[in-house]
């Protein structure tokens, strides 16, 4: 079993139907329409619920922050790199997050919040050096993380290798890059790829990427924090993909980004 804890995680769970529930605790001493509504939507989705003193969350939870709710849970299916290769929408160029070992929970929540916000179709994390999907990112994520199609993968490399070679193009965002975020067309099927807290990308994973991209910086220091400089990607690309079905598609290719007539073939 896992552990759920909090009122959004608990009830995006509930509502992403992705998870089998044992049970869900709820704080005896909290009492509010918040917590009513929540314990209304888990009976009548069969789930058993039951109060407990606080403290015995806390004791469960291991953490004051369970606001008053608990929830043991299976845990989710783990997908396959192959599982990401088609898009939910066949009509609409696919949009993938792979992370290159982000270690922090809080950040992994922060980004995996920003995805779903920002209409992404898959998220690529390793299984070695990198935050599990535990409570605490789970929490940070805003129970996003029910929502989002989710792979593990042993080697991100051979991922993105694989991911070529369904025509996808792979984007990484390192400060070293040659082109601006804002002037790259991230209309078409692409993955963007972000590297660890202070360290950025591997090597090798640079090295895989077709383009790399810059987050111009006015500043004193050199790049931003990776959850907050995945948003502002993310969200460009959603802007970039919603401008662009508003427009006719001839009308869309004569004003793309200059950047975009540079592009070569995958894996150049």
């Amino acid at each position: 079993m896992e552990v759920l804890y909090g009122v959004h995680p608990v009830a995006e769970a509930l509502k992403a139907g992705r998870r089998r529930f044992d049970h869900v605790l709820v704080a005896a001493e909290r009492h509010d329409e918040r917590l009513a509504r929540l314990v209304a939507d888990c009976k009548q989705a069969g789930v058993r619920v039951r109060q407990e003193p606080r403290d015995q969350l806390t004791h469960l939870a291991g953490t004051t922050s369970h606001q008053g709710v608990v929830a043991l849970v299976r845990p989710q299916e783990a997908l396959a790199i192959e599982d990401l290769f088609t898009a939910p929408d066949p009509s609409q160029p696919r949009l993938l997050l792979a992370l290159d070992g982000v270690e922090d929970p809080q950040n992994l929540g922060a980004l995996l919040r920003v995805a779903d916000g920002a209409g992404v179709d898959g998220i690529v994390l390793t299984e070695r050096r990198s935050a599990p999907l535990s409570p605490v990112a789970v929490k940070a994520s805003a129970g996003a993380s029910e929502h989002l199609r989710i792979a593990r993968v042993v080697n991100l490399v051979r991922a993105l290798e694989e991911l070529k070679q369904q025509n996808i193009w792979v984007i990484g965002l390192d400060e070293r890059g040659s082109s601006d975020y804002d002037q790259f067309d991230l209309t078409g099927d692409c993955v963007l790829v972000l590297g660890r807290e202070g360290a950025g990308l591997h090597d090798l994973v640079r090295r895989t990427c077709d383009h790399l991209l810059r987050i111009p910086m006015a500043g004193g220091v050199s790049s931003l924090n990776v959850s907050t400089a995945g948003a502002v990607v993310l969200y460009e690309a959603a802007r970039q993909r919603r401008a662009a079905t508003r427009k006719p598609a001839d009308a869309r290719y004569d004003s793309a980004p200059a950047s975009k007539k540079k592009q070569k073939g995958l894996g150049s």
